[in-house]
């Protein structure tokens, strides 16, 4: 079928079902007229003169939206907001007059990107619990295989698969604790009208300071907000966007550094992402296993935290108590930004729940590193046996030299421990040395820091949110 027009990839093949929908015009839409009933509601319960009647008109036709009025009525305009209450109008006869009362565009427009957001990161947190619940598993599979560990990226010591894994899943702990954070203090506009003094509506209530109060808490806790902002302009600051971003962000930042790491294993063959059985991974060397998942999520998360900096300009560049230039842009940051980072967490998903190790070729990497590892161990039982540390020491830093040239230059195997061994300075034979070659000797507390990690940070937070689900379903059956 012929496509001529562009298409988001975000919406044609990278985001899921719920994060689109989050962001999609009938959710925003079935928003406003769910806002709008609030607002009623809540004026009516106050002693404003609307009738029962005109709710359930309002109710009745909530759902219902007849877009091609709304649509038809905006090309006249160029309003989207008031295109809407015409149409809601049009269905609502008698609640016509009193739709949208007192309130000002961003009561619908704000509150329900705060709506969006909100929802949405309830989507990304559920996301973060199935990649750490993932990787804890794996974690606890391997914390006790011994791996090369890399400064600079090059051989350092010795850690464990698992070590490894749980390196990933604290900076992911970081993530979500920030996600809290944020959503713990996500505050609703409410209602504040025109230029956030609510002028408007003190005006209805008669100069009655606490029935406008009680309004802003009524709508507040109709769309499920304990708290809404005390001060505003218009519209609410637009650091609220920035610092939903820089969460999204910090998601990226860590699950860029988690694939690259995958990226750089899978080219040692060390370890690697899954690989469907009839997956292509090159288009000319049919035997290439590229990192496909992994690379495409580095892709992304460098445009959530790109898309970080328009956001910052559009909190900074406000003017006083409402400016329109924030409009055009929060419509692409944010929502991209979020269908972004769950597309991220949807691949996240998918490479955490099948990494492939490969112990044989560790096994042979750790066998050609570790002779270099194992100096110090070796000087520490010469030096017991009488040794000379500092004359043991340079013995040991110029055989080291001397096999790394015969690797390097020559491509035969590290002798080092056959050199050591020939020297009767260091009064240890060659099987003497090879007990002290045992990679679990090398690994320090990696094995034990795995547990105590998963034990200590990761399960109780795995089990409060099963726990917190189980309640969710029985209030649901309820």
């Amino acid at each position: 079928m012929k496509k001529a027009v562009y298409e988001n990839p975000l919406i044609s093949r990278y985001s899921s079902k719920e994060m689109l929908y989050v962001f999609s015009p009938d959710f925003k839409f079935r928003t406003w007229r769910k806002l709008w009933v609030a607002l009623a509601e809540s004026e009516q319960r106050l002693g404003l003169p609307i009738s029962k009647a005109q709710i359930a008109e309002l109710k009745k036709n909530q759902d219902a939206i007849n877009y091609a009025v709304a649509e038809k009525r905006e090309r006249e305009t160029r309003h989207d907001v008031m295109s809407h209450v015409y149409a809601y109008g049009k269905q609502c006869p008698k609640a016509a007059g009193i739709i949208h009362l007192g309130a000002t565009s961003a009561y619908v427009g704000d509150n329900t990107d705060l709506i969006q957001m909100k929802d949405a990161f309830g989507l990304v947190r559920a996301r973060l619990f199935k990649v750490i619940g993932n990787l804890s598993r794996f974690a606890h599979q391997y914390r006790a295989m011994p791996a090369l560990a890399y400064t600079h990226f090059q051989p350092a010591q010795l850690t464990t698969i698992g070590k490894r894994a749980t390196l990933w899943i604290q900076e992911l702990l970081m993530d979500l604790s920030d996600l809290d954070y944020y959503l713990s203090g996500l505050k609703f506009l409410g209602v504040k009208g025109t230029t956030g003094t609510q002028a408007s509506f003190l005006e209805l209530f008669n100069g009655n300071h606490a029935k406008v109060k009680k309004l802003d808490a009524l709508v507040a806790r109709a769309a499920g907000f304990a708290a809404t902002f005390g001060v505003s302009g218009q519209t609410y600051s637009r650091k609220v966007d920035s610092r939903a971003l820089a969460v999204l962000s910090g998601i990226a930042q860590s699950a860029h550094k988690m694939t690259n790491d995958i990226r750089l294993l899978q080219s040692l063959k060390e370890m690697e992402e899954p690989f469907e059985k009839k997956q292509i991974g090159s288009s000319a060397m049919a035997y290439k296993r590229n990192p496909m998942r992994s690379e495409r999520v580095a892709s992304l998360a460098r445009f959530v935290m790109a898309l970080t900096s328009s956001v910052n300009h559009t909190a900074a560049t406000q003017w006083f108590e409402r400016t329109l230039d924030d409009s055009a842009n929060k419509r692409l940051a944010v929502c991209e930004a979020f269908l972004a980072a769950d597309a991220i967490l949807i691949l996240l998903e998918n490479i955490s729940s099948n990494l492939v190790v490969y112990p044989r070729i560790i096994e042979e990497r750790i066998k050609a590193e570790l002779p270099f590892m194992a100096t110090e161990n070796i000087l520490m039982e010469a030096v017991k046996r009488g040794g000379n540390r500092q004359e043991l020491h340079e013995k040991i830093r110029r055989y080291s030299m001397e096999a790394g040239a015969e690797v390097k230059l020559h491509g035969r195997k590290n002798d080092l421990l056959e050199r050591i061994a020939r020297d009767p300075a260091f009064r240890l034979d060659f099987l003497r040395i090879r007990k002290l070659m045992a990679p679990a000797a090398y690994t320090g507390r990696s094995s034990q820091q795995v547990v105590e990690f998963l034990n200590a940070e990761v399960r109780p937070l795995l089990r409060r949110r099963k726990g917190a689900l189980a309640l969710a379903e029985v209030k649901l059956k309820v």
